[in-house]
């Protein structure tokens, strides 16, 4: 896609100070290696390992660090919850490094980030308890967001949603679901201690799971449907409410990127964590960790 007029200021928010609206961050206090988190205190909780930190920012619920582990330097983001808050954070991140915000106009050199999730997941495996760990190899969206987007999916991705589609029906209740798979090269460096599979992203954190409290669902059986599905090697493993729109906005954009997931509770086995904060931390020094190793 080509631009030659500049970006509106409707369209593209840039506050006082030069920053990006939503995220109340400038180009210059981006870390090309991101980490998002939902819970805006759990940003605190990922930066308190960084060797430095040389920005704190914040506005509304995104709070953001920038410091370094080692030699590598991250910037730690809260999300907010669900997949809209996954669309402005994904696109003023991309904005920052792929936009000149004096000229609103895209650059010429695409710039790539690494995009991280840290996050907290319903397990739908009875094989997979709580206190263990998720490394999302594909998100398929129950939600709303990408329909909004020009987007193709390839072949194999294709027959996935077909087969899921098929399986659990979830196109009875007006429901178009999408498909898209994490960043392969980011990955191969989350297996050991994770399980990998499916995540199925949804809009909301009751019905949409299959939780029953005074209100009936028009899918009461939608977690064995889930825990059900199987297509080759994948099966679905867990859900949440960001994956599908961090995998399928940062696939359109040209990131890498990656959902990783402390599972604290078993829809199976009906249990929850009673060391939730303690396996989320597990994760994020892991996480960090690995990070580190990375060659960048």
């Amino acid at each position: 896609m080509s631009f030659t007029m500049p970006i509106p200021s409707s369209e593209l928010i840039i506050n006082e100070r030069g920053a990006v609206y939503h995220l109340n961050l400038r180009p210059e206090e981006l870390a090309n290696t991101v980490i998002t988190v939902g819970d805006p205190d759990r940003v605190a909780s990922v930066s308190r390992y960084f060797d430095s930190i040389e920005f704190k920012l914040a506005h509304r619920e995104f709070i953001s660090h920038t410091g370094y582990v080692g030699k590598r330097r991250i910037t730690v983001v809260s999300t907010g919850i669900g997949t809209d808050n996954i669309d402005i954070v994904l696109n003023e991140l991309d904005a920052l490094v792929n936009i000149d915000l004096s000229t609103r106009l895209p650059l010429e050199q695409h710039q790539v980030l690494q995009i991280i999730r840290i996050g907290t997941s319903g397990s739908l495996q009875a094989d997979i308890g709580v206190d263990e760990l998720v490394a999302s190899s594909h998100a398929i969206g129950i939600d709303n967001l990408l329909p909004f987007y020009q987007r193709e999916t390839n072949m194999a991705d294709l027959e996935i949603l077909q087969a899921f589609v098929q399986h659990t029906r979830i196109d009875s209740i007006g429901i178009q679901p999408y498909i898209a798979p994490a960043s392969i090269s980011l990955l191969k460096n989350f297996v050991t201690n994770f399980h990998q599979g499916i995540t199925i992203t949804t809009p909301g954190f009751y019905g949409p799971q299959g939780r029953i409290l005074r209100l009936k669902t028009t899918l009461p059986t939608l977690v064995d449907s889930l825990t059900d599905f199987h297509y080759g090697n994948f099966r679905a493993t867990n859900f949440e409410m960001e994956t599908s729109a961090i995998y399928g906005l940062g696939k359109l954009l040209g990131h890498s990127c990656l959902s990783l997931s402390a599972i604290v509770a078993n829809r199976v086995s009906q249990q929850f964590s009673t060391q939730a904060s303690a396996t989320i931390d597990r994760l994020i020094r892991k996480t960090l960790q690995i990070l580190s190793d990375i060659e960048h």
